[in-house]
This record gives structure tokens, C-alpha cells and sequence, in this order.
């Protein structure tokens, strides 16, 4: 079975069909670049793109870089444009996509449904916390396999800062910062506070830096929770969008 499933993000939109029976793309990601400002219209026309070049015509799964409430009414928008608080997205993009069946959920829940499901969290009880180390940090909770939605610890207070502003993997090319110097500072204090507040068994890093690792997670000591990087990793998003459109 096959569900589309398109991942907005603070720096690209990227999408493509996804084979659930496998838990992959089934097709190579199509990606173009978010408009800035990332307003509603704007982030729609880049959506429409990406699934028109696929020349897709079913339900599709989005995500989106914030808080995503019914299903549908954007809540918050830290890496887009504010004018995205109170829209409802699936109303939106369904007009734009020509009246799909359209599914939104949060980017960062959506990664977690599918590393929990097909990667790193597969068959892991208790607490697991997804991290998806990007333009911001998104995150996801999960309880015994159950997701605990739209929890934005990213937005955590971290050396009087939003700890995204600290340890987002954008914050690292910002300040030109060393891999070891970002994790075995910024990331490690970010995963400790969070490591207090939820006492996780298992850390699963996800977002664009998870393909490199073996840069920084070496450098990351003290944390008692086990910590491994996502297995799907920058595709993690398109394959829980599409499987959240699925139902699952």
C-alpha cells in the first residue's frame, strides 16, 4: 500500500510516496526550497509542487513545524511565519492539493510515529523521547509505544534561551561550531535537562544530522538513557506522514 506523505520544514518541503508494507519511500523525495517568509500560501504552493511532481491524486500526510491541534488548527509557528497560528491546514492545503484527503500532523510526532514503528524505537517499551536535531528541535514522547502529541521540548529553557536557539543542529552551522564542541556542550546539557524532567530509557536523534552520527554522538558522556540515531533518518517525517494519512 502506498500513502504520500510531504515534510515541511523551516529549510525545504520535501515529499514522496511511501510503501508502508516497508516502511520507504517508495519513489525518490522531490524537494524544493521553503519561501521565505513561510507564509500559508506560500508553504501550500511549495506543498502542490512536490506533489505534483509525482502526479500523485490521493490522501496525502503532511507535516508541519509546530503544534498541530484537531487534527488540523496550527497552534504555533516558531520556524515560519506567524501567520500560520489559528489556520486550519488540512482546510487549506486540501483546497490547494485540488480536495485531497488531507492528514497534518506535527513534524517532530510524525518522525516518532515512524521510527517507533519501522527504526530505532521498534519494539522499545517505557519512556523513548525522539529528537529531530534541524532548523529547530522537535520532539516526540512516547510511553510504552503510545505517543504523548505536540510536546515541543525544544522550546525548553536552556542557559536562558530557547534550547533550540542552543542546540538545534542549525544553531551548531550559526556559531560555527565544532561537531565534538556542540555535542559534548550544548547537546549533552540539552539532553540532561530533558534526561530530568522525563527519565527516558531511550534518546533517538533524529532530523538531517542523524546520517552523521558518528560525528557527535561519541562525544556525548553522561547521560544514563541509551541514545542511537534515527534509522530512517531525514525520511523519518514522509514516512509517518503517510502513515498517520493512513490511519496509523
Amino acid at each position: 500500500m502506498q500513502i504520500f506523505g510531504v515534510d515541511i520544514g523551516g529549510s525545504g518541503i520535501k515529499g514522496a510516496p511511501v510503501d508502508l508494507d516497508k516502511g520507504d519511500l517508495a519513489q525518490e523525495r522531490h524537494k524544493v526550497l521553503t519561501p521565505h517568509p513561510a507564509t500559508p500560501d506560500g508553504v501550500a504552493d511549495g506543498v502542490k509542487q512536490v506533489v505534483d511532481h509525482f502526479g500523485w491524486t490521493g490522501p496525502i500526510g503532511v507535516t508541519f513545524p509546530g503544534v498541530v491541534t484537531d487534527g488540523a488548527v496550527i497552534r504555533t509557528a516558531a520556524n515560519v511565519d506567524d501567520g500560520w497560528i489559528d489556520t486550519d491546514a488540512r482546510a487549506l492545503l486540501g483546497e490547494r492539493l485540488g480536495g485531497s484527503q488531507v492528514t497534518v500532523v506535527n513534524d517532530a510526532d510524525a518522525a516518532g510515529i515512524a521510527e517507533m514503528h519501522f527504526g530505532a524505537g521498534r519494539g522499545r517499551h517505557g519512556t523513548v523521547i525522539v529528537l529531530t536535531l534541524g532548523t529547530g528541535i522537535g520532539s516526540a514522547v512516547f510511553v510504552d509505544g503510545v505517543l504523548v502529541p505536540n510536546t515541543e521540548l525544544g522550546h525548553l529553557e536552556l542557559d536562558g534561551h530557547d534550547a533550540e536557539k542552543r542546540a538545534s543542529s542549525k544553531a551548531r552551522e550559526d556559531h560555527d561550531m565544532t561537531w565534538e564542541h556542540w555535542a559534548s556542550h550544548r547537546v549533552r546539557k540539552y539532553l540532561a535537562h530533558v534526561e530530568m524532567l522525563f527519565s527516558p530509557e531511550l534518546f533517538i536523534i533524529g532530523g538531517g544530522v542523524s546520517r552523521k552520527s558518528h560525528k557527535f554522538l561519541p562525544h556525548i558522556e553522561g547521560i544514563k538513557a541509551e541514545i542511537v540515531p534515527a534509522q530512517l533518518q531525514n525520511n523519518a517525517g514522509i514516512v509517518g506522514a503517510a502513515m498517520r494519512a493512513a490511519g496509523h
